[in-house]
């Protein structure tokens, strides 16, 4: 199993209770709301910042500039491409990525997931 995680930054002028409204009750939702792209998905995460970190009070280290995280599980890397190619989410999720993300600042990578404890 595959696991993307991206590190999101919102858009300049976007505070980060009206980002993570916006991604929470709109982005999410529309996502979901698109077969064609979940069907490639296995699950879908949104990380939303803590009161604690929103204020810039670190439990371990510095908190990076970054609003919230998304995760994503694929069952393989050909399936991650299918999902990010399907006409339908260059149409509709990536047009509202668009609205509230700063794409250009944003970090991606891909993962394997390991359980050390449940």
């Amino acid at each position: 199993m595959l696991k993307l995680i991206v590190c999101i930054k919102r858009k300049p002028g976007l505070s980060r209770e009206e980002f993570s409204a916006y991604w929470r009750n709109n982005h999410g939702p529309l996502v979901k709301s698109v077969p064609e792209f979940m069907r490639h998905v296995r699950k879908y995460v949104q990380c939303h910042l803590t009161e604690g970190a929103a204020s810039g009070e670190p439990l371990v280290g510095s908190i990076p500039d970054y609003d919230g995280v998304g995760e994503l599980w694929f069952d393989s890397p050909e399936t991650l491409q299918q999902a990010f190619n399907e006409p339908r989410y260059l149409e509709i999720i990536r047009l509202d990525e668009l609205k509230f993300i700063d794409l250009d600042n944003c970090l991606a990578f891909q993962t394997e997931e390991l359980t050390m404890s449940e």
